[in-house]
């Protein structure tokens, strides 16, 4: 308990730190747009001397950067996040409306990828070298050359319009209508990490597979099932990076893919606010999904001392 104890602690204090950082950059956001800070936050509204003095005041531009970085994150960690200048909506209500669809449609496209890419690569390793190898690693090839916008185009095309099977748009209600509302987005987003999770399964079996302990084992007699659990679990620590990698590469594809599909989740909302230049909820949503990333960097972490208990002792 004590080595876990001291792992979690070092894993949370290198998270906190990246945090600290990011959020500097996410604050700059604010000082990387083109024009003053008054014509960014004024947007396409007339620009009056009178309107000019209350966005100063309002937003405490005539303060030093420093001291208006501080206060940005005092009010973030208290849960104010400011105003939309587009609606004049608080943000973090506008967050906490979206947030649940896209954390949804990142877990159900995961949850395919993985069901779909992990026994495909162990079948291929099993079978190395073979037409059904050969086949595996054809379709990991095409999976991650598949853009997920382009995917959903395809699938709205022929499952949606076409056969009628799937709605084109909404979120549907209850869990049965938001598992079917949200079917094609998250095959859409699954097509890619099912390539990646593919591959990374696959190489590592493969390696195992050569390793002297699995020749031991199986010059005893031990049952291929056995062997093979062995083995898998010893590759656990690449299958966790690429599980990893799909998720936050899939916070990523969903702006595009809830696009695409016409669902109000954060994917769309960022596109909304880049376009209005609503820099506010700009600076919002890219500090969420840097927390969201670190929590799930975290978590991978967590989830490799537990695979392989060596790089808890060796961290």
């Amino acid at each position: 308990m004590a080595g876990w104890g001291s792992f979690l602690l070092r894993r949370l204090a290198g998270t906190a730190v990246v945090v600290a950082l990011l959020s500097v950059g996410v604050f700059l956001l604010l000082y990387l747009a083109p024009g003053t800070l008054q014509q960014t936050l004024l947007g396409t509204r007339p620009a009056t001397a009178e309107t000019i003095a209350a966005i100063t005041a309002r937003y405490h531009l005539d303060e030093p950067v420093f001291v208006r970085y501080l206060r940005w994150l005092g009010g973030v960690l208290t849960g104010d996040l400011g105003v939309s200048i587009r609606t004049g909506v608080p943000v973090s209500g506008m967050l906490g409306d979206r947030v649940p669809l896209t954390l949804e449609l990142t877990a159900y496209g995961t949850l395919l990828a993985a069901l779909a890419g992990i026994p495909m690569g162990v079948l291929g390793a099993l079978r190395r070298g073979r037409a059904l190898d050969r086949l595996v690693v054809v379709t990991g090839i095409v999976g991650l050359s598949a853009p997920p916008f382009a995917v959903g185009l395809v699938l709205l095309v022929v499952f949606a319009s076409g056969l009628g099977w799937f709605p084109v748009y909404g979120t549907g209600e209850g869990f049965a209508g938001t598992v079917w509302h949200l079917t094609l987005p998250a095959v859409a987003l699954a097509a890619g990490a099912l390539g990646l999770l593919l591959r990374f399964t696959r190489a590592a079996l493969v390696r195992e597979l050569e390793q002297d302990y699995v020749v031991f084992a199986r010059a005893r007699g031990l049952g291929s099932a056995t062997v093979l659990g062995y083995a898998l679990r010893n590759s656990l620590v690449p299958i966790l990076t690429a599980t990893g990698l799909v998720v936050t590469s899939m916070l990523v594809g969903t702006v595009l893919v809830e696009v695409t599909f016409a669902l109000p989740g954060l994917g769309s909302l960022l596109m909304d606010s880049v376009t209005f230049k609503d820099v506010p909820v700009v600076q919002a949503l890219a500090l969420l999904l840097t927390l969201l990333i670190a929590a799930i960097n975290l978590l991978v972490d967590v989830g490799y001392s537990i695979a392989d208990p060596r790089v808890r002792r060796a961290s």
